[in-house]
């Protein structure tokens, strides 16, 4: 039986919230002389890449990548960053994911850059699904879907044709 693909962002769609959202991240630290892009591995990183090649075009912010590895299946092993602590010390930081399902992962993450002091801290995800299990919200969002629990978000970001669908 073949699955039902239901498009929610195209190609184009899905490029214009990498802009807008690169946008919101350069509103909120026009101050800051650079930002981590802290994006979680695998798709949350490709998004951080995209959105820090969008930030280089519009802003004198020098945006700095890290990639953030969480065990998705047990987000209590510890995590790793491809930058030290050091780096993000009393920085901007912004975690990026491609989408927000139950906010397992991103309240992992947050929890994991608590850990040392910073200047700022937001969330950034392409889709932000509106029911979780943990209060935590995108402070940057593509598109808010309501969503039944049975239901998966997939987004390709890699390729020549971007896609955000449901299944």
């Amino acid at each position: 039986m073949a699955t039902l693909k239901n498009s929610i962002l195209s190609h184009d769609q899905i490029n214009h919230k990498i802009k807008r959202i690169a946008y919101q991240i350069y509103e909120s630290n026009v101050d800051e002389p650079e930002v981590i892009l802290a994006g979680i591995d695998s798709n949350g990183y490709v998004l951080a890449k995209k959105l820090k090649t969008v930030l280089n075009k519009i802003s004198p912010i020098k945006p700095i990548l890290c990639k953030v590895s969480i065990n998705k299946k047990n987000p209590r092993e510890a995590i790793k960053t491809s930058i030290k602590a050091e780096d993000y010390t009393d920085k901007s930081v912004v975690l990026i994911d491609d989408v927000l399902n139950s906010g397992t992962t991103l309240a992992y993450g947050v929890r994991h850059f608590l850990d040392v002091p910073l200047k700022q801290f937001k969330t950034a995800v392409l889709v932000n699904r509106n029911h979780k299990k943990y209060p935590v919200k995108a402070d940057f969002k593509g598109i808010s879907l309501s969503t039944s629990l049975n239901e998966h978000i997939d987004v390709i970001l890699e390729g020549s044709t971007y896609e955000a669908f449901l299944k």
